[in-house]
């Protein structure tokens, strides 16, 4: 049985890859020739060439992690059908691999490829998404959530606090800065322009630099005046992290589920709508697990009989598959966020779709037949 797995690890990995490889390379064509309008521009120390090229390489982790089930779906459909046509798999099956030690086999190269899948989602994309950010936010001074750049809030009391960072210049370094100061009935009491802001070591508050504050102050009479102050440098008390204004920048997808996790609390403590990102929460839990679905769905193939020539149909069947469930997990999000389902059933029921559908054709082809 040795030699058979590593027979079918060996060939459904190379296969996988093969297929990853592809589809990497068309997305990196197709991102290069979309970044290469920004070459030129900021002038001569602005964006350039190699930094298009950094940025587009950034954005493979991306879609390595979007294109994983897919691409798992694809290259182990094709090992399944071309065993099939060969009747390779017919030897292997007379060798003793029974249907339940096939799925189990196929099982345990899924959850590698689910591990796999959540490394590269939780760690090695938001941390590419952010170094490519940065790029831009440097030579560029764009930020890519809105004209307007990222908005936060935050409650310091019976006050709430509104923060607007129009540009990143490099990780927790800030400019052009706003911050809008409410009291407890709502009415707007001040308002906070820096040139600059940089977030401190402990993340507990910012040096605003090239202030210029408008603060409305009670008169004795029970009037109100405006006072307006000029300051070279300000320590702003906050508990809002440069990784906190990343998040507002990133899309949700994008982001860590540790980064994804406290981000939806600070919303929740704000009074802030978090359905959007309690769903990609629930999405980046479950979205590793559709490997395992795509390698049990593929199976199947394996017991069909093919005439010559047939097996091109089947791969076409198998990218059919996995188109459909890459925009059935995304319509998903949509309708959730707007019908306000439970989050995690929202992210949970393209896989569980998928999961009956794998499971019903592995009954009816495999156990049946």
């Amino acid at each position: 049985m040795r030699v058979l797995r590593n027979l079918l690890y060996r060939d459904i990995i190379a296969a996988v890859s093969y297929v990853t490889l592809a589809f990497l390379a068309l997305f990196f064509f197709f991102d290069l020739v979309d970044e290469l309008r920004w070459v030129g521009r900021g002038g001569d120390n602005g964006y350039q060439i190699t930094h298009a090229l950094l940025f587009v390489v950034l954005r493979i982790p991306s879609h390595l992690y979007e294109l994983m089930p897919i691409t798992v779906l694809i290259g182990t459909i094709y090992v399944m059908a071309r065993f099939a046509q060969s009747s390779e798999f017919t030897i292997m099956r007379t060798s003793g691999m029974g249907p339940w030690l096939a799925l189990r086999t196929l099982m345990v190269l899924g959850l590698g490829f689910v591990l796999a899948t959540f490394g590269t989602g939780d760690y090695l994309a938001p941390a590419a998404e952010n170094a490519g950010q940065n790029i831009r936010a440097i030579h560029l001074a764009q930020l890519s959530r809105g004209a307007t750049g990222a908005w936060l809030k935050e409650r310091q009391g019976d006050h709430s606090i509104a923060i607007n960072v129009r540009a990143i210049r490099g990780p927790g370094d800030f400019s052009n800065v706003r911050i809008f100061d409410f009291d407890g009935q709502g009415r707007i009491s001040a308002q906070i322009h820096a040139q600059a802001a940089r977030v401190s070591e402990d993340g507990e508050s910012w040096t605003l630099q090239g202030v210029e504050a408008s603060r409305l102050k009670a008169k004795a009479d029970a009037g109100m005046v405006l006072l307006r102050e000029k300051e070279d440098s300000l320590v702003w008390k906050t508990g809002i992290s440069a990784e906190m204004v990343s998040a507002a920048l990133l899309k949700p997808d994008r982001m860590s589920t540790i980064s994804l996790f406290q981000y939806v609390r600070h919303l929740e403590a704000n009074g802030q709508a978090a359905q959007k990102y309690e769903i990609e929460f629930w999405r980046k839990v479950f979205y590793p697990m559709s490997c395992l679905v795509m390698v049990v769905l593929a199976l199947p193939f394996a017991y069909l009989h093919f005439r010559s020539g047939g097996i091109a149909a089947y791969v076409f069947g198998g990218v059919m598959a996995g188109i459909s469930f890459f925009l059935l997990n995304n319509v998903f999000g949509y309708i959730g966020t707007l019908q306000t389902w439970s989050p995690w059933l929202t992210a949970a029921a393209p896989g569980l779709l998928y999961s009956l559908l794998s499971l019903t054709a592995f009954t009816w082809l495999v156990l049946r037949r």
